[in-house]
């Protein structure tokens, strides 16, 4: 019975010194198990236009960059390394949808440009997404949907 007792008490210290956090309560987990919730509803919705989570990242920085910049700044708008995002463009390149040329400005520099196929698809994509952030953001007002996304620009900018 007695080292039952400073079992117990030892057990007691060792949580005062160190709380165990519920993990439900870890901001990791939950902003980790929400992207992925998000993530796998956006590859459902995607799937008819054989396009992936990833590839449509690329072209909405490829849209909002009047269709052409370089591997390192598709990277850098998505917080990736370059050599992270290689595989997504070739497999992109293969499926029509972006190219990959020499800058003639600057013949060390590649752009990726954005083809026809990845045009088409940037109407069907906006739907997409936006029916998508209606559902993720629904039963928050106005307000509440302003504050989330401040917070989350917050976490995301923040050098840790």
């Amino acid at each position: 019975m007695v080292s039952s007792d400073r079992a117990q008490k030892n057990q007691a210290e060792q949580e005062e010194m160190f709380p165990q956090m519920r993990l439900e309560e870890c901001i990791n987990y939950l902003l980790t198990t929400a992207q992925h919730n998000v993530n796998q509803y956006l590859a459902r919705e995607l799937t008819d236009y054989d396009i992936t989570p990833s590839q449509y990242a690329v072209m909405q920085v490829l849209w909002n960059n009047e269709g052409s910049c370089t591997p390192k700044m598709i990277a850098d708008r998505l917080g990736l390394e370059t050599s992270t995002i290689s595989g997504t463009l070739e497999r992109m390149q293969k499926k029509g949808l972006i190219d990959r040329l020499i800058n003639m400005d600057d013949r060390r520099e590649i752009l990726v440009v954005l083809q026809e196929k990845g045009e088409q698809l940037r109407a069907p994509m906006a739907r997409i997404v936006r029916k998508m952030n209606d559902l993720v953001l629904e039963g928050l007002s106005a307000s509440e949907v302003s504050t989330l996304k401040q917070q989350l620009r917050e976490i995301a900018w923040k050098k840790l």
